[in-house]
């Protein structure tokens, strides 16, 4: 029998780790710069974390019709009906998992 050396591949090293990781906060500063025009445009002043609650901020149900829109428009996809969901755009990072999701593996 041969000598059996185990293999550990850690998330976020090595080559294309950083690329993933650059790409990520793109998406995240992409995001948060629409949520931020959307509330401006809808006169609402507040700070917004990639953690807020778009809700609790005051978002109303006509501004987040608005803000999937300009996601859409900003990221050049359409969501599917089964992603346009409270829980998806309940905040910045919740759309952030929702459009790497449908970017898929290999995008950017």
């Amino acid at each position: 029998m041969g000598i059996v050396v185990p293999i550990v591949i850690t998330p976020g090293c090595g080559e294309g780790a950083s690329e993933m990781h650059d790409f990520v906060v793109n998406v995240q500063d992409r995001v948060l710069s629409v949520v931020r025009n959307v509330i401006r445009q809808n006169a609402i002043t507040a700070d917004v974390h990639p953690e807020s609650r778009l809700v609790d901020i005051g978002l109303s149900s006509m501004g987040m019709v608005e803000l999937m829109l300009k996601i859409e428009a900003e990221f050049d996809l359409i969501l599917p009906q089964l992603e346009i969901t409270p829980e998806n755009f309940q905040s910045v990072k919740a759309m952030e998992r929702m459009i790497l999701n449908q970017l898929g593996p290999g995008s950017g």
